[in-house]
């Protein structure tokens, strides 16, 4: 259980910050930048929720939960991705939980005729936006296993986490996505 009596500790005042084994990194190392790229998200996906149907936003909240473990794992380096009660590290089975859920969503929806426009409603256009920090924070992921070892479900569930994101704005545009017309404004 986290517990946090005090927000400040002046300790990153050098600039630097503490991963879960004890070891300190410039507050602008890979790692550091791919874990501020899932904390980004994981607010992204909290302001989509906001305006979310009930079912939806229980899912989002659901996912919420599984960035943080995926921040914890990032914040714990190493070459053992094994969990255990002291080390949280994402596993296959919530990627999974995310394929099965795009599935479901899919079920309903229209085939693609061409690209879509991010946006359509608030709460789609909301999804978009997590949708593509939810690649950004993949690139972060994918630029710090080119430096050290990361966890291959953590950025599995990233990348998963777009397509998931991307078919979730479709479903609630209910399918009437606005399409990019390539070169209507040409004349």
């Amino acid at each position: 259980m986290v517990k946090l009596n005090k927000i400040y500790t002046r300790t990153g005042d050098n600039g630097t910050t503490g991963l879960v084994d004890g070891s300190r990194r410039a507050k602008c190392d890979a790692r550091m930048h791919a874990i501020g790229e899932v904390d980004e998200l994981n607010s992204a996906i909290g302001l989509a929720a906001v305006v979310a149907e009930a079912a939806t936003a229980k899912d989002l909240h659901r996912i919420q939960n599984d960035l943080f473990d995926l921040g914890a794992d990032l914040a714990t380096p190493g070459e053992d991705f094994t969990p255990s009660e002291m080390v949280l590290r994402v596993i296959p089975a919530q990627v999974e939980w995310l394929e099965r859920a795009i599935d479901l969503l899919n079920e309903n929806l229209p085939p693609l005729t061409s690209f879509i426009l991010p946006g359509g409603s608030e709460a789609a256009a909301r999804v978009h936006l997590a949708r593509s920090i939810a690649r950004r924070a993949e690139r972060a992921g994918v630029a710090l296993a080119q430096a050290e070892p990361v966890n291959p479900a953590a950025l599995g569930y990233l990348n998963r986490l777009s397509d998931y994101l991307f078919v979730l704005a479709r479903a609630t545009n209910a399918g009437n996505d606005p399409l990019w017309v390539p070169g209507a404004s040409r004349g």
